[in-house]
């Protein structure tokens, strides 16, 4: 029985052939059995990326045309995977009720419209039919929900062994520049030229000199977001601060607290409880970090298992 199943499937896809589709075969992309995948689908798929590469390759036609290329290419695969994955749906016998489908749409309207009026109006204004819109939110529903079946983690086992491998090889990705504990008072300016802020900053530093403690003058004046933790900024790498602040930061010894630093927005105090200098995590504090690792790439492998054996038992034909 299963073989005549393919006979009509087989049928259609002898039909793009004929002259007679020939202004139909123009705006196809790929056949997926019964199934087409369009020139506008995959430009409107990638049009995201693609409005983001010519921003950031203005300059650079030559450049911008391969990671066009490239993109076109990735959004016609994930649409041909789309397609796989709703005809396994359907071949499988799984059946989504009309009830659950509406609830979808609801949670869509409710979450990304707020209500069926504005709906309507987006919809109209994209030339789309609300049927086609409800159609879309059912098949996001059964592809993401496929996907999770075919790449559960219940199938996956990260052993002690795999992660330890994994670190040994991966030894750069757990380096940690110069660190030190940082506390910072941070006092903003009304304009670059005013000077109220400088002297505000000086009578603070001479109260802490005269034994006032950091965190209690940081909870009093800065302004920083960390106002109510003292100042308390944690364990910083010289990256995370800008360039004026690194600077001096990183030559106080532990105790040691700054003079003020200036620049045309604020002005800073800074107190460096610690130093850390660059060192690799130690496995223990990044084997939640490489499990989580091993176990994306390990549901990404059964991911692309499932879809080469959804492509083998598929008529798939690029244009």
């Amino acid at each position: 029985m299963k073989f005549f199943r393919f006979i009509p499937i087989l049928a259609a896809a002898v039909c793009f052939n004929l002259p007679a589709q020939a202004e139909l075969v123009d705006g196809l992309k790929a056949v997926v059995n019964s199934g087409v995948v369009t020139v506008a689908e995959v430009d409107d798929f990638v049009m995201p990326a693609v409005q983001s590469l010519r921003r950031e390759y203005a300059g650079d036609q030559a450049v911008f045309q391969q990671k066009l290329d490239g993109a076109l290419g990735d959004g016609l695969e994930q649409l041909i995977e789309r397609q796989l994955i709703l005809r396994d749906f359907d071949v499988e016998g799984y059946r989504l009720p009309d009830t659950v489908v509406d609830e979808l749409v609801q949670e869509q309207i409710r979450d990304k419209f707020g209500d069926r009026i504005t709906l309507m109006k987006t919809l109209q204004a994209q030339g789309q039919t609300f049927e086609k819109f409800r159609q879309q939110v059912r098949d996001q529903y059964i592809v993401s929900a496929l996907r999770s079946k075919n790449m559960s983690s219940d199938k996956i086992i990260i052993s002690p062994y795999k992660v330890e491998t994994y670190y040994l090889a991966h030894q750069d990705d757990f380096k940690v520049e110069d660190e030190i504990k940082l506390r910072m008072i941070v006092l903003n300016k009304t304009s670059a030229d005013e000077t109220n802020t400088l002297s505000l900053a000086n009578e603070i530093l001479a109260k802490i000199k005269e034994g006032a403690t950091f965190p209690e003058m940081a909870s009093v004046y800065s302004q920083g977001s960390q106002r109510s933790q003292g100042g308390d900024w944690g364990w910083v790498e010289r990256s995370v601060l800008r360039k004026e602040l690194a600077e001096t930061a990183f030559t106080l010894k532990p105790g040691q607290v700054s003079g003020v630093v200036e620049t045309p927005e604020a002005c800073y105090l800074m107190l460096v409880e610690q130093t850390r200098p660059a060192h690799v995590k130690p496995l223990n504090e990044v084997r939640d970090d490489v499990e989580a690792t091993l176990r994306t790439q390990a549901q990404k492998q059964l991911e692309q298992l499932w879809i080469v054996k959804l492509k083998q038992k598929t008529f798939i034909r690029l244009f």
